[in-house]
């Protein structure tokens, strides 16, 4: 089996993820539930990827990393915690339904929202973004990297932006964290929303949202915390705020192991190593006759490439790579309903192949002479 289906869950991980997971349900207990072994065991392991986080993502404080399940829930938290009715946001039509169907929401309610357009290449225009200032925009959220076409946005660019109007500025990590460098303060984020188990190559589950210190995010859920446990009110201190009711330890642990195994092993040189074998893919695949590519790939990306073959439904396209060559990819939407609209790819989807360093130049070679086959025969 060939796995070329990173950008949805990194499927291949370091052997210390699974070590890590299974000695976690063997010792560890309810991290600030109890003074016994097992719960500090616990509030260790997880304070110390806490710190790791911290430090990757250049985040400052470790008490400023809240985990969660997965950016779905981060973006929610993002979102619903930040913004309300009478407030304007500023997003684009690269993002993800995580970040589009929580606005839509807000917007029945009274949010006012403007969606930058993207062009046939999927890049959207900075420019658009100063004139849809109004004088009620509190924030401008969106995706580092699309999850369709591997564009990059300039967040860098966007975040200075945001510093300079007053703005908060929320950024969905998921196709980056782990593999491309964010640092939050150089970067103006505010808000930074990832999920564990893409790039940082941990268990599925895992997740988190970093907010800048002095940035107050409302809670999207609120409960048990462990301390408090009198007051009515949830407590407002981070991460407490925002991590109501029993973490993920176990996979918790596994997310340490593997951020453990990235700073080891090096970000760049992953991501060197996926990006040179999404170019093999590319530039294999990207003369066939009755195969479009899309996204712009003159610049930084990620290691993303969507094709389509001819008109064809991307669905029977990926289901011959997998039951006839056992390459496993994603076709479809891939919950980024604008972003089709944008390539004109809505009525047949299209099929994303996303590397890991973990995949090899024979895998690539093979999934080069897959695509050749099947643009020949269908």
């Amino acid at each position: 089996m060939i796995y070329l289906d990173n950008a949805a869950t990194s499927y291949q991980k370091p052997e210390a993820v699974y070590q890590a997971v299974q000695e976690a349900m063997h010792h560890m207990g309810n991290s600030g539930r109890g003074a016994h072994g097992a719960s500090l065991d616990a509030s260790r392991q997880i304070y110390s990827a806490r710190e790791l986080l911290a430090e990757l993502f250049h985040a400052g404080d470790p008490s400023r990393v809240a985990f969660t399940a997965n950016s779905t829930e981060s973006l929610n938290m993002a979102v619903f915690g930040l913004f309300g009715p009478g407030d304007h946001v500023i997003t684009t039509m690269l993002e993800h339904n995580s970040v589009l169907r929580p606005l839509y929401l807000l917007e029945e309610a009274g949010l006012e929202l403007t969606i930058l357009p993207a062009d046939q290449n999927g890049c959207i225009c900075y420019e658009d973004i100063e004139k849809a200032i109004r004088p009620n925009t509190k924030g401008i959220i969106c995706t580092h990297a699309s999850n369709l076409t591997g564009n990059m946005v300039d967040i860098g660019r966007i975040g200075r932006f945001c510093r300079k109007k007053g703005l908060l500025f929320v950024v969905d990590a998921s196709q980056t964290a782990g593999v491309f460098d964010i640092n939050m303060e150089e970067m103006g984020i505010d808000v930074l929303c990832f999920t564990g188990h893409k790039g940082l190559l941990g268990p599925q589950g895992t997740g988190g949202i970093c907010v800048r210190q002095g940035v107050a995010v409302r809670p999207l859920i609120v409960g048990g915390s462990g301390v408090h446990s009198y007051s009515k009110a949830h407590p407002e201190d981070m991460p407490t705020a925002l991590e109501a009711g029993t973490l993920n330890g176990h996979g918790i642990a596994g997310l340490y192991a593997a951020l453990r195994y990235i700073q080891e092993t090096g970000m760049e040189q992953i991501r060197e190593r996926e990006l040179s074998l999404m170019r093999q893919f590319y530039d294999g695949v990207r003369t066939i006759p009755g195969v479009t590519i899309y996204g712009d790939f003159t610049g930084q990306r990620a290691p993303i490439v969507s094709l389509n073959i001819r008109d064809y439904d991307s669905g029977e396209v990926a289901d011959e790579l997998a039951y006839h060559y056992e390459i496993y990819t994603r076709a479809g939407a891939h919950c980024a309903p604008l972003m089709h609209r944008a390539l004109g790819t809505e009525s047949t989807g299209a099929v994303r192949f996303s590397m890991s360093h973990f995949n090899t130049e024979a895998e690539i070679a093979e999934a080069v002479r897959a695509v050749h086959e099947i643009a020949n025969t269908l």
